[in-house]
């Protein structure tokens, strides 16, 4: 009994080393969040104040009305964000859902070639496709509306090989099921293999909320409207000439980055078995 103590005691001891450690990274990661959340509930002349007092004197809500309902009124940029997101998503979703279940899923000559040529696609920096994109928005009219960054999210590389690697290990039996009951390919999209890839789907879904959410160079290029702005150009408005308004700035932050903790903590079950099953086959 007392060796089989010793060698559970060994045991629990690697566990816990990582366990600690992983804590340490976890505190690491959080204490700027805590001090986002704090600086935003404090008079201007206590940011700085050392040592930091994390807990303020007096919470000063006024700083998130100023923020949402000012001058700058963040509800405007939060709607923009919400439009252009959920569009992005949605569009995301679909279009690479499609993509992958013809390249896991219908036969046609050069389905490799082309699936290997669109992944290399990933390889080409958004910045380099910048002012093509410019000079083709502009020349359909698109330049300075939110079409201008909704249509080039839709179409992502990333998505599509996502999703394909999840349908490459689904039987293919259910497939050939449905078309034996006389099922098209789109009724054995829509009615067998999507509806399995759920988990798989709700990871994409958090990926490409998180992109568009806090996509900052497009919405800076493609948008000279004020009333157009995302919440990432928003943030900008309080940093002026005289300096930056750090209380409303945090503020800001805190409300810009709630949707994305939201999103990952109700969906975070999904998230890690979709990012486990879509790496499962090659």
């Amino acid at each position: 009994m007392a060796g089989q103590a010793k060698s559970v005691n060994r045991a629990l001891w690697p566990r816990l080393i990582v366990t600690v450690v992983l804590l340490a990274f976890a505190v690491t990661m959080v204490l700027p969040f805590l001090w986002m959340l704090s600086t935003s509930l404090k008079r201007p002349l206590e940011v700085f104040d050392y040592p930091i007092q994390w807990i303020p004197s007096a919470f000063v809500w006024e700083n998130y009305k100023e923020v949402w309902f000012g001058a700058n009124p963040f509800w405007l940029y939060y709607l923009n964000s919400i439009k252009v997101t959920g569009v992005s998503v949605i569009g995301t979703v679909l279009i690479s859902s499609l993509a992958a279940y013809g390249f896991a899923r219908i036969d046609f000559k050069g389905r490799d070639t082309v699936f290997f040529v669109y992944l290399a696609t990933l390889m080409v920096p958004d910045q380099v496709t910048l002012i093509p994109r410019f000079i083709v928005f502009n020349y359909l009219g698109l330049y300075n509306t939110h079409w201008a960054l909704i249509l080039p999210g839709v179409f992502t590389a990333f998505g599509t090989f996502m999703l394909r690697q999840f349908y490459l290990g689904i039987p293919k039996e259910l497939s050939e099921a449905g078309r034996m009951e006389g099922a098209n390919h789109f009724h054995i999209w829509s009615r067998i293999v999507f509806p399995l890839s759920k988990a798989t789907v709700v990871s994409l879904i958090i990926l490409s909320f998180t992109q568009h959410w806090n996509e900052f160079v497009n919405p800076l290029v493609f948008l000279t409207d004020d009333k157009l702005f995302t919440v990432p150009l928003g943030l900008t408005h309080f940093i002026d000439e005289m300096g930056t308004q750090y209380t409303l700035m945090m503020a800001a932050s805190v409300s810009a980055i709630l949707p994305v903790i939201l999103l990952f903590l109700a969906c975070q079950r999904f998230f890690i078995e979709g990012v486990i099953s879509s790496g499962v086959k090659g």
